[in-house]
């Protein structure tokens, strides 16, 4: 049991984060770090993930791929030296590619699927390990509510979060007893680079606002509050979800 204060104390607890020059990790990478969390930052996009660090010295920066799990393993490892332990990780890779079930190509599909899906499970069983032999840890990915709602030309974005979904109750259980958790956050859809296209599309935002029962469209900073309690001490009974924080888009 823990006091009301320190449901969202991140303090000194140490995680990696893939992803973490992404739209959506961002902000919650910032939000750690002014929490005084200490944190491994892992990125493919090496020019982005060094803005992100350059206002955050203390934050250790690893170019890798969440695909390669010997590039995580690396990072849980870097973690460890540098900070002395691991308590958890983020994962925000991500893919969306938007196109007709019929005529998509199957590299596409195949990508999308190995990012989302195979690089998420990958990223939590090479952390696993480290957070067993430490007594427990949290494993935090971002889903989406395609997880849930399905929407046109989603075969293979949708199929990727429904199966991390899945994966999420499946390792949640599976590592139950050991003291991790594995949950999950489902944004509704969000303006970030990765989205940034689509929505330019005057015809393809209103749709996705109306979509939307609170009329908007979501914001990195919806995912903090969720992210914080399920990587803190607050979040330390919930395993095996993935709640979706989405102004109600999955209320259908």
């Amino acid at each position: 049991m823990v006091g009301n204060s320190d449901f969202l104390d991140v303090s000194g607890r140490v995680y990696l984060v893939a992803g973490a020059a992404g739209g959506l990790a961002a902000p919650l990478v910032r939000a750690l770090l002014e929490r005084n969390a200490r944190l491994v930052l892992m990125d493919m996009n090496t020019k982005a993930l060094e803005a992100l660090t350059s206002a955050a010295p203390e934050a250790v920066a690893l170019e890798g791929d969440i695909t390669d799990k010997r590039m995580t393993e690396r990072a849980v490892t870097l973690a460890r030296d540098r900070f002395g332990r691991i308590d958890g990780g983020v994962n925000a890779a991500g893919l969306l590619p938007i196109a007709a079930a019929e005529t998509m190509e199957a590299d596409l599909f195949r990508r999308c699927i190995d990012v989302n899906l195979t690089g998420a499970f990958l990223f939590s069983q090479a952390l696993a390990p480290a957070l067993r032999a430490a007594g427990g840890g949290r494993i935090l990915h971002i889903a989406s509510v395609s997880s849930m709602v399905s929407n046109p030309a989603y075969a293979a974005y949708a199929g990727s979060k429904g199966g991390l979904a899945q994966i999420v109750c499946v390792l949640g259980r599976e590592w139950g007893p050991t003291g991790i958790t594995v949950n999950a956050t489902g944004p509704a859809l969000t303006d970030t680079a990765l989205t940034h296209e689509y929505l330019s599309d005057p015809a393809f935002r209103k749709k996705a606002i109306s979509d939307i029962p609170m009329g908007r469209l979501g914001e990195p900073e919806d995912l903090i509050g969720m992210a914080l309690l399920l990587l803190g001490p607050g979040g330390g009974f919930i395993t095996g979800q993935t709640i979706y924080v989405d102004g109600g888009r999955t209320l259908v």
